[in-house]
């Protein structure tokens, strides 16, 4: 047994080293994709010999590449929790009305509020928030089934009235220019980030994610029944919340910033578990670097394919679809459940 465990951490460990390797290589070759001075790739020698390039990478590419990093980061870090507490493979963090949330709060500041960067992000992770208050809410009014169904009902009635919210606020905005705003936030995307934007988000993803690391083992006990859970020292209702607010805060922030970027959440903690087992003190720190990886990825080849950009949405959606059927006709045992 001792022999088993010891061959495991080893395997582990070669398979973090490798997955903290493939980070710093994509990190680093992501500076130099992109348009300028020709399509697709920038030569390193331009770091030191041309000034317009130096200011592209450190004005607009570094905190663009930052920025979709920790976005994946978080994104995936959330989509691993929510599915182990809600024992559910099929659960994303925007299912608590916090994806639509943010996307009603963003067309309310486009059409009444201002259509400043800060404003709309602003208004975006305010009402993300008040999506998991009402899912919440309602989940504590709801008198079928038990808490986790009741959260799952609730953040889908959520998420329909928001998006409900959003339709009508396309239908009242000026379709040559409020309306475009909203489609293009709606599908998300950086081409506007900026430092500003990092610094914004970084505060409270470093708290969110960091809350998740630290609980990451009793992850794994939230995930049980609350009467066993209870047996082994936990206090299921007061730590699922805790680690709610933290998933949701760190998916709120981010898609205030980048919009609407799907399967990112769903379908990084399926590949997480490929590569490192169900356990969650592995799967979650898996799930962040794969997520930053998977983001930045796709972030890359948003700004760089065409010579308009094409929205990050778009390609988290293809991209995230077609991972999410070669990993369920995988047939592993823990996709089946």
């Amino acid at each position: 047994m001792a022999e088993n465990h010891k061959i495991v951490g080893r395997s582990t460990t070669r398979q973090f080293l490798l997955l903290g390797l493939m980070v710093l290589a994509v990190l680093t070759i992501s500076l130099f994709i992109g348009r300028y001075p020709e399509p697709y790739w920038m030569p390193p020698s331009y770091l030191w010999r041309d000034e317009l390039a130096q200011r592209l990478v450190l004005n607009l590419r570094l905190p663009r590449i930052l920025t979709a990093f920790i976005m994946g980061m978080s994104l995936g870090a959330s989509g691993a929790v929510l599915q182990m507490i809600f024992r559910n493979p099929l659960v994303s963090p925007g299912f608590l009305g916090v994806s639509q949330g943010a996307a009603f709060g963003a067309a309310v500041s486009i059409i009444y509020l201002g259509r400043s960067p800060l404003m709309i992000e602003a208004s975006a992770t305010l009402f993300a928030f008040s999506g998991l208050i009402i899912s919440y809410l309602l989940a504590r009014n709801i008198r079928y089934g038990k808490w986790v169904l009741r959260l799952i009902l609730a953040g889908i009635a959520t998420s329909a009235l928001f998006s409900s919210g959003v339709g009508v606020l396309k239908y009242l905005a000026d379709p040559l220019s409020e309306l475009p705003d909203i489609v293009f936030w709606l599908l998300g995307g950086l081409w506007s980030v900026t430092w500003r934007d990092l610094l914004y988000i970084l505060p409270v993803v470093l708290v969110a994610l960091g809350v998740l690391f630290l609980m990451r083992w009793r992850i794994n006990l939230l995930a049980l029944r609350d009467e066993t859970a209870f047996s082994l020292g936990v206090a299921p209702s007061r730590e699922r919340v805790l680690v709610l607010v933290a998933a949701v805060a760190a998916t709120a922030v981010v898609v205030a910033v980048a919009g609407v970027v799907g399967w990112v959440g769903l379908i990084v903690p399926h590949i997480a578990r490929l590569v490192v087992g169900p356990d969650t003190r592995r799967a979650l720190p898996a799930s962040m670097l794969i997520g930053g990886i998977f983001a930045l990825i796709c972030d890359n080849l948003a700004r760089t394919l065409l010579a308009g950009e094409i929205p990050l949405g778009i390609l988290t959606s293809l991209a995230g679809a077609l991972l999410f059927v070669w990993v369920f006709l995988s047939g592993h045992r823990w996709v089946r459940g």
